[in-house]
């Protein structure tokens, strides 16, 4: 995990204690494995819908003994109240990253996306609130900006949108702001864009596309690019993301809170693009997929043609600066999605 040295520093400094939900999650475990290397009280709520209790025992394996004590666990869940006010008692800060994520899945099933976004969410604000907590950071989306045609993504321009998933994230944007100016909750909400990295799950129904792909690749399954392949987003590698919640809990400048913030490197990949940097990476192990051409098909209902933020006021307001770009991001994480790839394969080494 690479943070900047400053804050580092400021963290080793003070420490507190920190709730994140989602913690088996992706970026929930990567989150903890950052405060916990810096010697910071965790708290961590689950229900393993989407989580993996690997991804908790990698982390384990990579903080001493004297830090991992620090970790508490609940199995629990964001819809149920209960569970919401034992997680937040005695929380410094929060850093909410459970949700049902994926367009295709808000598609399919919108009751159960609903309840676990919005319904959870107005728990753990309220627990939250309760707790009398120091920081409420949240995990928005960039899908928040719908059907809005510009570029880059501005966060104070958004259209319509596309998606019940989407719906769900600007509610919750909506129930912060609402929750600070009712009853002085300070949050700040974070809109990622396209985030990669070591443990995200390739094997869900609803993958990212980056491990989606690579997995798909190793295993001698076909990749499949929706549409054209000249769809673009812009990637960001999870190092950023750990970076902007560490810097949105702790920033102490007032009109920084309250805020909702794009997290993202400000950048545009097309999918296309995207494909050959992943295929000539693995050529250097697996020689093979250096031709493996891909096939597309239809494009996606609910998906945006392009993706691209302004990361001004997280620059301003946060000192967010992004450490990594897509080839660096690429790079880190490969050899942790290589190391799922299927028995056959693994007579090479990454």
């Amino acid at each position: 995990m690479t943070l900047p040295p400053d804050l580092q520093h400021q963290l080793r400094q003070a420490p507190h204690t920190w709730l994140i939900t989602g913690v088996a999650g992706f970026i929930g475990s990567n989150l903890l494995e950052a405060l916990l290397q810096l010697d910071q009280a965790v708290v961590g709520l689950d229900n393993f819908s989407t989580g993996h209790p690997r991804n908790l025992d990698e982390v384990q394996a990579l903080v001493s003994p004297a830090q991992w004590a620090r970790f508490r666990f609940i199995e629990g869940d964001i819809r149920d109240e209960d569970d919401c006010e034992t997680a937040c008692r005695g929380v410094d800060f929060v850093l909410h990253q459970a949700a049902l994520g994926s367009v295709p899945r808000s598609l399919e099933d919108p009751v159960t996306t609903n309840a676990v976004n919005i319904s959870g969410f107005l728990n753990l604000l309220v627990a939250a609130r309760n707790a009398r907590v120091k920081r409420f950071v949240y995990a928005a989306s960039s899908s928040t900006y719908g059907n809005h045609p510009g570029l880059p993504k501005v966060e104070d321009q958004i259209g319509k949108p596309l998606s019940p998933y989407a719906v769900t994230k600007y509610v919750n944007e909506l129930y912060a702001e609402v929750f600070g100016r009712a009853y002085g909750l300070p949050s700040i909400g974070l809109r990622y864009f396209n985030v990669f990295g070591p443990r995200q799950d390739p094997l869900g129904a609803y993958a990212a596309v980056i491990p989606q792909w690579i997995n798909s690749l190793l295993s001698g399954r076909p990749v499949w690019i929706f549409g054209d392949g000249e769809t673009s987003r812009d990637f960001c590698f999870v190092d950023n993301v750990v970076q902007a919640n560490l810097r949105a809990a702790t920033v102490s400048a007032d009109e920084a809170v309250n805020q909702v913030y794009n997290i993202a490197v400000g950048e545009r990949t097309t999918l296309n693009a995207l494909y050959a940097q992943i295929r000539q990476l693995l050529g250097s192990a697996f020689p093979s997929l250096q031709e493996q051409p891909a096939l597309h098909r239809e494009a996606r209902a609910g998906d945006v043609r392009h993706s691209l933020a302004d990361i001004g006021k997280a620059r301003q307001l946060l000192g967010y600066a992004p450490s990594h770009r897509l080839a660096a991001g690429l790079q880190l994480a490969m050899p942790w999605y290589v190391s799922l790839r299927p028995p056959q394969t693994r007579q090479s080494e990454f």
